[in-house]
């Protein structure tokens, strides 16, 4: 009788929960103690809007082609990425991407981010930069200055990883410095028109000095610190990790050139984005962040040459395999 009951009481609890099923109920999501969450964002341009670049339109031909290249790398990892091709990628809808990111996101959790296309400058008007320019990603409608995107960073909760890849001009230490004349290479340059970038800055001069302001303001004094000089270190130590305190987040910046040299569109693929390819070799590769760096670096031509720099503690980040959840 014993058996029998429990038998019973089984079957009945089998039937409720069929009964759920059938009526919509689906089972709470749990996560998992010790499974880390991924997020991705993967934007590329192939031109801008020339509505708010002064009549240019920056056309290239690959930087769609690198974003949907990121995206599948992003799949393959196991992340649920988010694609934002040429007119979706809005100023608007970048912001909305991370800061949904940052929202989520806990420590051991990963946001991957790339970025394909021009990079640009606006004059510096809240005295940070020793060179007196603020770089930028220019997105569809209006450029994306590097203090906001440093700002951003900073809002994601301790331990979070964050890994930014950016195949863009001036995206060394987002320090810029003018090309040597024998130094500038032969085919479609991600760079922004200096002529085109200083039109742009005047004709939305309110716009851009007003972001900047509004930066400085929000982030109290954490600013005080030249953004450029805390991106432009490889934090493996707790002696340089001191250096970028304020952002809470392991970031790993990999980037498309050094300060002085610009990066090249391709046919299918921007120059950086090609050999990360091959070196990644759909997942074949078995490495650290910063070996896999030098991997992609080794490949590349004198003229273009992948930086590497961190903010926040990454120390333990940086020994990871790349794209690993």
């Amino acid at each position: 009788m014993a058996k029998s009951a429990k038998a019973a009481k089984a079957s009945r609890s089998a039937k409720r929960a069929s009964s759920g099923k059938k009526k919509g109920r689906t089972a709470k999501t749990i996560r998992l103690p010790g499974r880390s969450r991924s997020v991705s964002l993967h934007i590329g341009l192939n031109a801008v809007s020339p509505a708010h670049y002064a009549g240019w339109s920056g056309e290239l031909m690959a930087c769609e082609f690198d974003a949907n290249d990121m995206a599948a790398i992003a799949r393959a990892s196991g992340m649920k990425p988010t694609v934002l091709l040429t007119r979706k990628g809005t100023r608007a809808n970048t912001l909305a991407a991370i800061r949904a990111a940052s929202s989520q996101l806990k420590a051991g959790d990963l946001f991957f981010l790339t970025y394909s296309g021009h990079g640009g400058q606006v004059p510096d008007v809240t005295g940070e930069e020793d060179d007196k320019k603020d770089e930028t990603w220019c997105l569809y409608d209006g450029e994306l200055i590097d203090d906001e995107l440093y700002l951003e960073l900073s809002r994601f909760a301790e331990g979070v990883r964050v890994l930014v890849l950016s195949d863009s001009c001036h995206s060394g230490t987002v320090t810029r410095a003018p090309l040597e004349p024998d130094a500038r290479p032969v085919g479609r340059s991600k760079m922004m028109p200096p002529g085109v970038a200083m039109r742009t800055y005047r004709e939305h001069q309110s716009f851009y000095d007003k972001l900047q302001k509004a930066v400085a303001a929000e982030a109290g004094g954490s600013l005080s610190l030249d953004p450029d000089a805390m991106l432009a270190r490889i934090t493996v130590s707790p002696r340089l990790t001191a250096i970028a305190a304020d952002c809470k987040a392991s970031v790993v910046l990999i980037s498309g050139c050094q300060d002085n040299q610009t990066s090249m569109d391709g046919d299918h693929n921007g120059a950086f984005t090609e050999q990360l390819l091959q070196v990644w070799n759909h997942g074949g590769y078995r490495g650290t962040y910063a070996k896999f760096h030098a991997a992609i670096k080794a490949r590349m031509p004198s003229t273009q040459s992948p930086n590497f720099f961190t903010l926040g503690p990454a120390g333990p980040f940086v020994g990871q395999q790349p794209f690993s959840v």
